[in-house]
């Protein structure tokens, strides 16, 4: 979920941006620092992609999103640059240059222009620090991971031994150092903010901190005569700390923003088309006055002046918007929009298991929703998977297959619809406690001998009264002997029938072991062998001619537990 109150601070910085352009306040640098504020956001949005994903994946992925942008605006002010004259400029301070123009690519140094075109390419400074960044980001972090706050000092540093010294470098190289120097502490303090280490800062550590950078930075502005930042390194690199320190350990409520709709729109219009913006709305201030000379609204007085010039630059930086801002889509891999006042739709993840009922021969219902909201046959919503195997009177219950489907597909009340279906009549588990579950008897306890000859005796219901023991058939080749006589009155068991003498020459039959499952299996009892059409919570009584032996018993075991108690003597 994205964090409103950094989007907030976002669009506030990148507004400030342009109402500085407009009218050049110098006021607005100490009132809202805004280039420090997006490079210590920018930081903390490349620290957080630096914990989850590889380094090269990382530079990559904001390369992808950075540079598109840039290559839009060069394919528009460069012809144009060269058609107005670019190349016959002599006095130019970047002078037309087929080598140079490779900085509109890959903006290692500052994309280069004519005079006249001097604000498509004067801020393209921001992009080529932006970029300088990213690239060093990976050392950079790993650095703030072993020394801490001491690599948010490491820029300070820097430009107090660049000012000690006075070192000077070749302008492309001495123009990316002292960005990296003034805005360097920012982008680390991003890191710091990620991790929760300036969350972690207390107050009255944090503001004296913040109290000390802001005195230094009104020493520096004070001898260099000056209000505005923008005009003094030194200054501008401990007031943007000072304040980043302030405002990223603050993580106010944000809960009133999606009540004030024009306002969240707004918001989220700025964070989605940021770069789109930054690019033209210099541009943009430059066609104002032709604009409003061409609408004849160029005399309107101070005030009304004022505001007209302003919303004259908001109206053709959105028009820049919506002819340009599409290509940060692409970059992003996202579907191309135009006005983009809500946040991308994400895929969402729907999935229903049901319960096959007993019987049904069905398994998992409403288990797949294909991407698209429709698979095979035009089916909306999910298709039913896992039908039981034939015979086996029960289905397989599988596991939901789960497949990312594009919102919008399917209406919520569609889906909410099919769950509430695929949940219908479906027998559920009954739910019972362990105790009850380790105390209870299986149904077909204990085990039930077999022989080779008699089938496996169905379970007796419950509810009915055992019936008198009959004897099994006896193995091949075993003898029998005559049961005693009980005495009068006494109920005596059936004698046990012998089985017909093998013929003499051969050898008792004797069952394989493939059959296993059926008469003429191998007769030895099966633990846990289950009746079909028993009822789990039955009383489990012995089947006819359990116990039978070459001894008459008086009388036969009622239960699995007297079974257990009771001396007898094995068949």
């Amino acid at each position: 979920m994205r964090n409103r109150y950094l989007d907030l601070l976002r669009a506030a910085a990148i507004v400030r941006v342009i109402v500085y352009h407009l009218y050049g306040w110098p006021w607005l640098s100490i009132v809202l620092p805004a280039m420090g504020v997006m490079f210590a956001l920018a930081g903390s949005l490349t620290a957080a992609s630096l914990d989850k994903r590889a380094a090269g994946e990382v530079v990559t992925s904001r390369l992808r999103r950075l540079l598109p942008p840039l290559w839009l605006l060069g394919l528009v002010a460069v012809p144009v640059m060269l058609v107005t004259g670019w190349a016959q400029e002599t006095d130019n301070a970047h002078p037309f240059s087929v080598p140079r123009l490779l900085f509109w690519l890959v903006p290692i140094g500052d994309p280069p222009g004519s005079d006249q075109a001097l604000d498509a390419w004067e801020p393209l400074w921001y992009i080529r620090a932006y970029l300088w960044f990213v690239l060093l980001s990976p050392v950079l972090y790993a650095l703030y991971r072993k020394a801490g706050w001491a690599a948010v000092a490491l820029p300070l540093l820097i430009m107090a031994v660049l000012d000690v010294t006075g070192i000077g470098f070749p302008e492309t190289a001495d123009a990316a150092l002292w960005d990296f120097v003034t805005y360097g502490a920012c982008w680390i303090a991003g890191f710091a903010h990620h991790d929760g280490r300036l969350a972690r800062v207390r107050p009255w550590i944090a503001a004296p901190i913040a109290l000390a950078l802001a005195a230094g930075a009104y020493y520096f502005l004070r001898d260099a005569g000056t209000y505005d930042l923008n005009d003094v390194s030194e200054s501008q690199a401990l007031w943007s700390l000072a304040f980043v320190l302030i405002a990223l350990r603050w993580q106010p409520p944000m809960g009133w923003l999606p009540r004030v709709k024009p306002l969240d729109h707004a918001v989220t219009l700025v964070n989605n088309r940021a770069v789109t913006i930054y690019l033209w709305h210099n541009i943009a201030i430059a066609a104002v006055w032709p604009v409003l000379t061409f609408l004849a609204l160029d005399d309107l007085g101070d005030r009304m002046g004022e505001a007209g010039d302003l919303l004259t630059a908001l109206a053709l930086t959105a028009l820049a918007v919506l002819a340009f801002g599409w290509v940060e889509d692409l970059a992003a891999k996202r579907r191309p929009r135009l006005w983009p006042t809500s946040n991308a739709p994400r895929d969402r993840t729907h999935a229903t298991t049901a319960t096959a009922a007993p019987g049904t021969g069905t398994g998992t219902a409403g288990g797949t929703t294909a991407r698209g909201g429709t698979q095979g046959g035009g089916r909306q919503g999910g298709s039913t998977q896992g039908a039981g195997a034939p015979g086996s009177g029960a289905g397989t219950t599988e596991p939901a297959t789960t497949m990312l489907a594009v919102p919008g597909a399917e209406s919520r009340a569609a889906r909410i619809s099919g769950t509430v279906s695929a949940l219908a009549g479906r027998t559920l588990p009954r739910k019972q406690s362990a105790a009850a579950a380790m105390h209870r008897l299986p149904a077909d306890w204990p085990p039930i001998p077999r022989d080779a000859t008699t089938p496996e005796p169905a379970q007796q219901p419950a509810e009915a009264t055992p019936q008198p023991a009959s004897p099994p058939q006896a193995g091949p080749g075993q003898q029998t002997t005559p049961l005693p006589q009980a005495d009068p009155g006494q109920q005596t068991a059936p004698p046990r029938p012998t089985a017909p003498e093998p013929r003499s020459g051969t050898a008792p039959e004797t069952p394989g072991p493939a059959a296993a499952d059926g008469p003429g299996d191998s007769g030895l009892p099966v633990a846990g062998r289950r009746a079909d059409g028993g009822d789990p919570g039955a009383r489990p009584t012995l089947p006819d001619g359990f116990g039978v032996s070459r001894e008459a018993r008086e009388s036969g075991p009622e239960d699995a537990t007297e079974w257990f108690s009771t001396r007898h003597r094995t068949d």
